[in-house]
């Protein structure tokens, strides 16, 4: 764990494009300082610098290559004229917005998805790695501040970025249990989801909650003589939702790895920031219990839970919106294919559900990283393909766009990357390495990209292009960014390029 100084050749040639000393930050005006753009996790830019009439013209300004990487895990955040980014290998690049020029680059222990931002005033980034480690680095010199592991079960990893608020950092906890448990010399499972909330200055943990109360017990062993253990899941795959006017945050959280389902698996849930007490939760789905390698009508391993559910976990956060009525909704989209709207004023009942997929009882895989919202709509991609919106007071669905891949990459279908929208556009990227900006009044495709291409870079680092499976678009300061390549769990495209698209000046 260091940072790392990457010094030009002595020909003069700088292979990773360092910014030169002294250079003074872009002056773009930029910022998505989080996963969700705000503490509502809205993905909305309402002042990103360019217009939906501007969109068509949106070109190619630069691009990005990361040597060592065919991943890429996260999606890109912006703050004071930089791009954050973190890969596959841990390694962790603040590069210059309007250039691709390099600031600094630091390596963690493992990989690294998403990066959020601390205070304005002598600003600090922060991420977690996929071994649980929390770190705290300097936004302008990449210099550590502080490190610390915040959950030591050997599964446990973060996924969803930490969300910075008022000189506290909460952090969300999942875990790759799912991949391990069917093992039979596996002591399956024992991971329960948590939140965690650190002091932003030190990384001191304030407060630990558990998204399933009871501790596991031993309930048998299984032919090999391994211990078997419940109850464990509930694992939370998202960046925390923060509602400052109620003094509570929100999560998602996952399936169940060990039957029964606890009651607080697939569920909307609330927490108390200053304490982490659970203020509510609401499942939206029963007796989910699921692990990989577990197909009903097969044979299925031994660990495997006696009834398997359909995997619809919610891997995105709910979205926090006011409503021009008053009321106060949270929108959650689920792998089921279903959108939720939640009321934080009445215990998180549900107002409206609304299914975007003919049939939301089948395996999961819909709505996997996140949607956008406006003032108006929210817009959620799907993995069976294609774009759809709703309307927030109501869930009444306005319109959707199937998006068809060329036949090139015909089989990688579906838009699971989190969505980004502006006023009168939402972007998207696909399987299909296709990039996309559609209108938000209709659906209709006003501009697309192809990303699958070997691309000639600013650091001279080979790139290509592939899937747009988890790390989704971003906008602001005039410039759309997004990280193209990633493997995931339908074996997509692989690829190691970061890219900046404006509009050209007339």
């Amino acid at each position: 764990m260091r940072r790392l100084l990457l010094l030009c050749a002595a020909s003069g040639v700088c292979l990773f494009a360092q910014c030169p000393p002294g250079t003074e930050r872009s002056s773009i005006v930029a910022f998505w300082p989080s996963w969700g753009s705000d503490s509502s996790n809205s993905r909305f830019a309402p002042d990103a610098g360019i217009s939906a009439a501007q969109v068509p013209n949106l070109k190619l300004k630069w691009a990005f290559g990361f040597p060592g990487v065919r991943s890429l895990i996260g999606a890109p955040t912006v703050f004071g004229g930089r791009v954050y980014i973190g890969t596959d290998n841990g390694t962790v690049y603040a590069l210059d917005a309007k250039t691709g020029c390099q600031y600094w680059a630091f390596k963690a222990d493992a990989g690294v998805r998403n990066v959020t931002f601390g205070p304005v005033a002598n600003p600090v980034a922060y991420f977690g790695d996929q071994k649980a480690n929390v770190y705290a680095v300097k936004a302008y010199s990449g210099d550590l501040l502080w490190k610390v592991k915040v959950d030591d079960h050997p599964r446990a990893l973060i996924t969803g970025a930490p969300t910075f608020f008022q000189r506290r950092l909460y952090v969300p906890v999942a875990s790759g249990e799912e991949g391990a448990g069917p093992n039979p010399n596996y002591a399956c499972c024992t991971f329960r989801g948590s939140v965690v909330a650190l002091d932003s200055g030190t990384g001191k943990q304030i407060w630990k909650t558990y998204t399933i109360a009871e501790e596991p017990k031993q309930i048998g062993k299984n032919s090999n003589g391994i211990a078997r253990w419940a109850p464990a899941g509930a694992g939370v795959w998202n960046s925390p939702t923060i509602d400052e006017k109620r003094h509570a945050l929100y999560i998602g959280t996952g399936d169940a790895y060990t039957s029964p389902a606890a009651p607080t698996t697939d569920s909307i849930m609330a927490m108390d920031l200053d304490t982490g007490r659970i203020l509510w939760s609401v499942q939206d789905t029963a007796n989910d219990t699921w692990l990989a390698g577990c197909t009903p009508g097969t044979k299925m391993p031994e660990n495997c839970p006696s009834e398997v559910g359909p995997d619809h976990d919610f891997g995105s956060p709910p979205i926090l919106k006011a409503l021009t009525d008053g009321r106060t909704l949270l929108i959650a989209g689920q792998k089921s294919g279903n959108v939720w709207a939640h009321d934080p004023d009445k215990k998180g009942a549900v107002v409206w559900k609304t299914a975007l997929v003919e049939d939301t009882t089948k395996f999961g895989g819909k709505i996997i990283w996140g949607g956008a919202a406006d003032d108006r709509s929210a817009y959620f991609g799907l993995g069976t393909g294609g774009i759809a919106a709703v309307q927030l007071r109501d869930g009444e669905k306005q319109w959707f766009t199937m998006l068809t891949p060329a036949a090139a990459v015909a089989s990688h279908t579906g838009e699971d990357g989190p969505l980004a929208a502006i006023p009168g556009v939402v972007f998207s990227g696909g399987w299909d390495g296709v990039l996309r900006g559609l209108s938000s009044n209709d659906g209709k495709v006003l501009w697309e990209y192809n990303t699958v291409q070997d691309f000639q870079t600013v650091n001279g680092v080979a790139a290509k292009g592939g899937s747009m499976g988890a790390p989704g678009p971003v906008v602001a300061g005039g410039f759309v960014f997004v990280a193209s390549g990633y493997v995931g769990v339908k074996n997509g495209i692989p690829g190691n390029a970061l890219l900046a698209f404006s509009v050209p000046p007339e």
